[in-house]
Protein backbone atom coordinates (compact mmCIF):
# COMPACT_ATOMS: atom_id res chain seq x y z
CA UNK A 1 0.00 0.00 0.00
CA UNK A 2 1.36 3.38 -1.26
CA UNK A 3 1.90 6.38 1.51
CA UNK A 4 0.23 9.49 0.56
CA UNK A 5 2.91 12.44 0.77
CA UNK A 6 2.37 14.97 3.62
CA UNK A 7 1.68 18.26 2.85
CA UNK A 8 5.21 19.99 3.90
CA UNK A 9 3.22 23.40 4.53
CA UNK A 10 0.78 22.05 6.63
CA UNK A 11 3.22 20.70 8.40
CA UNK A 12 5.02 23.51 9.20
CA UNK A 13 2.30 25.36 10.18
CA UNK A 14 1.85 22.79 12.73
CA UNK A 15 5.35 23.01 14.23
CA UNK A 16 4.99 27.30 14.47
CA UNK A 17 1.55 26.50 16.30
CA UNK A 18 3.46 24.40 18.81
CA UNK A 19 6.58 26.83 19.18
CA UNK A 20 4.04 29.35 20.01
CA UNK A 21 2.50 27.51 22.28
CA UNK A 22 5.49 26.21 24.53
CA UNK A 23 6.27 30.10 24.73
CA UNK A 24 4.28 33.53 25.76
CA UNK A 25 4.66 34.43 22.28
CA UNK A 26 7.37 34.50 19.98
CA UNK A 27 9.05 37.14 17.31
CA UNK A 28 9.42 35.70 13.48
CA UNK A 29 13.42 34.98 14.23
CA UNK A 30 12.30 32.74 17.64
CA UNK A 31 10.09 30.70 15.47
CA UNK A 32 12.58 30.38 12.71
CA UNK A 33 14.94 29.44 14.92
CA UNK A 34 12.86 26.98 16.74
CA UNK A 35 11.97 25.31 13.61
CA UNK A 36 14.94 25.94 11.21
CA UNK A 37 13.37 27.59 8.51
CA UNK A 38 14.19 31.05 6.70
CA UNK A 39 12.13 34.19 8.27
CA UNK A 40 10.60 34.54 5.11
CA UNK A 41 9.03 31.10 4.87
CA UNK A 42 8.05 31.75 8.46
CA UNK A 43 6.70 35.56 8.45
CA UNK A 44 4.37 33.94 5.79
CA UNK A 45 3.29 31.09 8.23
CA UNK A 46 2.50 33.70 10.72
CA UNK A 47 0.75 35.74 8.88
CA UNK A 48 -1.63 32.98 7.47
CA UNK A 49 -2.42 31.99 11.40
CA UNK A 50 -3.33 35.59 12.36
CA UNK A 51 -4.90 35.46 8.97
CA UNK A 52 -7.31 32.39 10.16
CA UNK A 53 -7.82 33.45 13.42
CA UNK A 54 -5.47 31.28 15.26
CA UNK A 55 -2.23 33.88 15.89
CA UNK A 56 -2.61 37.72 16.25
CA UNK A 57 0.95 39.60 16.65
CA UNK A 58 0.85 42.57 19.44
CA UNK A 59 2.09 45.51 18.52
CA UNK A 60 3.79 46.51 21.90
CA UNK A 61 6.14 44.00 21.30
CA UNK A 62 5.82 42.41 17.71
CA UNK A 63 5.34 39.27 19.47
CA UNK A 64 3.23 36.56 18.08
CA UNK A 65 0.90 34.91 19.88
CA UNK A 66 -2.07 32.51 19.92
CA UNK A 67 -5.64 33.48 20.04
CA UNK A 68 -8.53 31.77 22.20
CA UNK A 69 -9.29 30.29 18.70
CA UNK A 70 -6.94 27.44 19.23
CA UNK A 71 -8.86 26.16 22.31
CA UNK A 72 -11.54 25.15 19.67
CA UNK A 73 -9.25 22.55 17.97
CA UNK A 74 -9.36 20.34 20.88
CA UNK A 75 -13.05 20.50 21.90
CA UNK A 76 -13.99 17.51 19.70
CA UNK A 77 -12.43 15.59 21.60
CA UNK A 78 -14.39 15.46 24.73
CA UNK A 79 -17.69 17.11 23.00
CA UNK A 80 -19.38 14.02 21.52
CA UNK A 81 -18.46 12.11 24.74
CA UNK A 82 -20.20 14.23 27.43
CA UNK A 83 -23.15 15.44 25.08
CA UNK A 84 -23.57 11.44 24.85
CA UNK A 85 -23.56 10.75 28.04
CA UNK A 86 -24.79 13.69 29.79
CA UNK A 87 -27.10 15.37 27.59
CA UNK A 88 -28.73 13.45 25.23
CA UNK A 89 -31.27 11.13 28.33
CA UNK A 90 -32.16 15.16 29.07
CA UNK A 91 -32.82 16.31 25.13
CA UNK A 92 -34.91 13.02 24.45
CA UNK A 93 -36.96 13.93 27.92
CA UNK A 94 -37.55 17.64 26.62
CA UNK A 95 -38.78 16.62 23.09
CA UNK A 96 -41.39 13.99 24.70
CA UNK A 97 -42.64 17.24 26.72
CA UNK A 98 -42.18 19.20 24.00
CA UNK A 99 -42.59 17.84 20.90
CA UNK A 100 -40.24 20.07 18.61
CA UNK A 101 -36.88 19.16 18.03
CA UNK A 102 -34.19 19.67 19.80
CA UNK A 103 -30.64 20.18 19.47
CA UNK A 104 -27.65 20.87 20.78
CA UNK A 105 -24.38 22.13 19.24
CA UNK A 106 -20.96 23.44 20.12
CA UNK A 107 -18.55 25.87 18.06
CA UNK A 108 -16.25 24.06 15.35
CA UNK A 109 -14.13 26.40 13.36
CA UNK A 110 -16.07 29.22 12.30
CA UNK A 111 -19.35 27.56 12.42
CA UNK A 112 -21.75 26.09 15.00
CA UNK A 113 -21.69 22.39 14.34
CA UNK A 114 -25.19 20.23 15.68
CA UNK A 115 -23.48 17.12 18.19
CA UNK A 116 -27.22 15.94 19.18
CA UNK A 117 -30.93 16.20 17.77
CA UNK A 118 -33.93 14.89 18.39
CA UNK A 119 -35.18 15.77 14.81
CA UNK A 120 -35.50 11.72 14.56
CA UNK A 121 -37.93 11.45 17.25
CA UNK A 122 -40.15 14.56 16.80
CA UNK A 123 -43.09 14.61 14.05
CA UNK A 124 -42.83 18.25 13.88
CA UNK A 125 -39.31 18.37 12.37
CA UNK A 126 -40.32 19.34 9.14
CA UNK A 127 -36.56 19.53 7.89
CA UNK A 128 -34.42 17.01 9.70
CA UNK A 129 -31.48 17.48 10.83
CA UNK A 130 -28.74 14.97 12.37
CA UNK A 131 -25.37 15.42 13.49
CA UNK A 132 -22.81 16.97 12.21
CA UNK A 133 -25.07 19.22 10.28
CA UNK A 134 -23.75 22.86 10.58
CA UNK A 135 -24.91 26.40 10.81
CA UNK A 136 -23.94 29.83 10.46
CA UNK A 137 -22.91 31.59 13.69
CA UNK A 138 -24.75 34.59 11.99
CA UNK A 139 -27.55 32.95 10.90
CA UNK A 140 -28.58 30.35 13.68
CA UNK A 141 -29.71 30.67 17.35
CA UNK A 142 -27.19 28.91 18.64
CA UNK A 143 -24.69 30.70 16.97
CA UNK A 144 -25.76 34.16 18.51
CA UNK A 145 -26.21 32.42 22.09
CA UNK A 146 -22.52 30.91 22.07
CA UNK A 147 -21.26 34.77 20.77
CA UNK A 148 -23.04 35.94 23.46
CA UNK A 149 -21.89 34.07 26.23
CA UNK A 150 -18.13 33.31 25.00
CA UNK A 151 -15.22 34.68 26.45
CA UNK A 152 -14.73 38.44 24.76
CA UNK A 153 -11.31 37.57 23.58
CA UNK A 154 -12.94 34.69 21.40
CA UNK A 155 -16.14 36.28 20.19
CA UNK A 156 -13.53 38.94 18.98
CA UNK A 157 -11.55 36.59 17.29
CA UNK A 158 -14.86 34.68 15.70
CA UNK A 159 -16.06 38.08 14.50
CA UNK A 160 -12.52 38.97 12.94
CA UNK A 161 -12.70 36.10 11.08
CA UNK A 162 -16.35 35.86 10.41
CA UNK A 163 -15.79 39.42 8.50
CA UNK A 164 -12.76 37.94 6.46
CA UNK A 165 -14.31 35.48 4.72
CA UNK A 166 -16.86 35.13 1.66
CA UNK A 167 -19.86 33.71 2.41
CA UNK A 168 -22.99 35.60 2.68
CA UNK A 169 -24.15 34.18 6.05
CA UNK A 170 -21.12 35.72 7.52
CA UNK A 171 -21.36 39.06 5.75
CA UNK A 172 -23.19 40.67 8.90
CA UNK A 173 -19.93 40.39 11.12
CA UNK A 174 -18.91 43.45 8.71
CA UNK A 175 -20.78 45.51 10.80
CA UNK A 176 -19.31 44.91 14.22
CA UNK A 177 -21.07 47.77 16.46
CA UNK A 178 -24.77 46.09 14.82
CA UNK A 179 -23.50 42.59 16.11
CA UNK A 180 -22.41 43.59 18.97
CA UNK A 181 -25.87 45.40 19.90
CA UNK A 182 -27.54 42.21 18.99
CA UNK A 183 -25.38 40.24 21.62
CA UNK A 184 -25.78 42.96 24.13
CA UNK A 185 -29.53 42.63 23.90
CA UNK A 186 -29.43 38.76 23.39
CA UNK A 187 -27.45 38.72 26.94
CA UNK A 188 -30.21 41.08 28.63
CA UNK A 189 -33.05 38.37 27.49
CA UNK A 190 -30.59 35.75 28.60
CA UNK A 191 -31.54 33.56 25.14
CA UNK A 192 -31.38 34.13 21.67
CA UNK A 193 -33.63 33.94 18.95
CA UNK A 194 -33.98 33.61 15.06
CA UNK A 195 -36.25 33.14 12.71
CA UNK A 196 -35.67 32.00 9.19
CA UNK A 197 -36.47 34.29 6.30
CA UNK A 198 -39.48 34.43 5.17
CA UNK A 199 -39.43 33.15 1.48
CA UNK A 200 -37.41 29.99 3.04
CA UNK A 201 -39.76 28.79 6.01
CA UNK A 202 -41.54 30.24 8.93
CA UNK A 203 -38.92 28.52 11.51
CA UNK A 204 -37.79 30.49 14.34
CA UNK A 205 -35.38 29.01 16.70
CA UNK A 206 -34.85 29.91 20.23
CA UNK A 207 -31.33 28.90 22.11
CA UNK A 208 -29.83 29.12 25.43
CA UNK A 209 -26.27 28.73 26.44
CA UNK A 210 -24.62 25.72 28.02
CA UNK A 211 -22.76 26.99 31.31
CA UNK A 212 -20.31 24.54 33.70
CA UNK A 213 -19.35 27.60 36.29
CA UNK A 214 -17.28 29.62 33.87
CA UNK A 215 -16.64 27.29 30.92
CA UNK A 216 -19.65 27.76 28.48
CA UNK A 217 -20.14 24.45 27.17
CA UNK A 218 -22.58 24.33 24.02
CA UNK A 219 -25.98 25.54 22.41
CA UNK A 220 -29.16 24.30 23.65
CA UNK A 221 -32.02 24.84 20.85
CA UNK A 222 -35.38 24.42 20.13
CA UNK A 223 -37.20 24.66 16.69
CA UNK A 224 -40.60 25.37 15.67
CA UNK A 225 -43.20 27.15 13.51
CA UNK A 226 -44.09 30.45 14.21
CA UNK A 227 -47.48 29.96 12.40
CA UNK A 228 -48.06 27.28 14.84
CA UNK A 229 -46.57 28.91 18.21
CA UNK A 230 -46.95 32.46 18.02
CA UNK A 231 -43.06 33.66 19.07
CA UNK A 232 -44.39 35.48 22.59
CA UNK A 233 -45.73 32.02 23.16
CA UNK A 234 -42.63 30.06 22.20
CA UNK A 235 -40.37 32.23 24.65
CA UNK A 236 -42.81 32.01 27.75
CA UNK A 237 -43.45 27.87 26.79
CA UNK A 238 -39.88 26.77 25.61
CA UNK A 239 -37.40 29.56 27.16
CA UNK A 240 -37.62 28.47 30.89
CA UNK A 241 -37.68 24.62 29.89
CA UNK A 242 -34.57 25.13 27.97
CA UNK A 243 -33.06 26.74 31.20
CA UNK A 244 -34.15 24.29 33.51
CA UNK A 245 -32.48 21.62 30.93
CA UNK A 246 -29.50 23.25 30.18
CA UNK A 247 -28.61 23.82 34.22
CA UNK A 248 -29.58 20.24 34.54
CA UNK A 249 -26.79 19.37 32.16
CA UNK A 250 -24.20 21.83 33.44
CA UNK A 251 -24.66 20.02 36.90
CA UNK A 252 -24.26 16.68 35.81
CA UNK A 253 -21.19 17.69 33.45
CA UNK A 254 -19.62 19.06 36.71
CA UNK A 255 -20.66 16.56 39.01
CA UNK A 256 -18.79 13.64 36.25
CA UNK A 257 -15.71 15.99 35.92
CA UNK A 258 -15.21 16.51 39.69
CA UNK A 259 -15.60 12.76 39.60
CA UNK A 260 -13.04 11.76 36.91
CA UNK A 261 -10.61 14.16 38.78
CA UNK A 262 -10.65 12.42 41.92
CA UNK A 263 -10.74 9.01 40.22
CA UNK A 264 -7.62 10.32 38.63
CA UNK A 265 -5.80 12.12 41.57
CA UNK A 266 -6.21 8.47 43.70
CA UNK A 267 -5.04 6.40 40.45
CA UNK A 268 -2.11 8.89 40.74
CA UNK A 269 -1.57 10.36 44.05
CA UNK A 270 2.21 11.50 42.50
CA UNK A 271 -0.07 14.11 41.28
CA UNK A 272 -1.67 15.40 43.80
CA UNK A 273 -1.30 18.39 45.52
CA UNK A 274 -0.54 17.29 48.69
CA UNK A 275 2.25 14.32 47.64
Amino acid sequence: MTSTRPIRALLRGLEVLHVLNQHNGATVSEVATAIDLPRTTTYRILETLCHAGYAYRAASDERYRMTILVRGLSDGFDDEAWVTQIARPYMYELCAELVWPVAIATLSGSTMLIRQTTDHRSPLAVEKRGPGFRVAILGSASGIAYLTWCPPEQRDALLDLLAKTKRPEDQPAANRMKVLDLLLETRKRGYAAWRRPRRVSDELSLSVPILAGERLLAALTIRCSSTAVPEAEAIARFVPRLRAVTQRIAEDFVSQSEQQALAIATDNPASSPDA
